[in-house]
């Protein structure tokens, strides 16, 4: 498991924002603490040193996720 990064909100077209530790690929499945998948990655945006992912939500709720830590299953290297 890589830990991806905290959520911060919801945007208006209701994907996940999430400051990011380390960059993702796109369409990277994103888990919850729990393993539970709640989407893959749609974008990622912002300055190289400090970039930002939109996680497109697999979940109807994607608001509990707020101030929550994700990852994505892929192994270190």
């Amino acid at each position: 498991m890589i830990r991806l990064g905290l959520v911060l909100h919801v945007s208006s077209s209701r994907n996940i924002i999430v400051k990011v530790e380390k960059t993702p690929k796109i369409g990277e499945m994103v888990v919850d603490e729990n393993l539970k998948p709640v989407g893959e990655v749609f974008d990622i945006f912002g300055p190289v040193s400090a970039p930002y992912v939109a996680v497109k939500p697999k979940t109807s709720k994607p608001e509990t996720l707020v101030n929550r830590l994700l990852s994505t299953p892929r192994r270190k290297r």
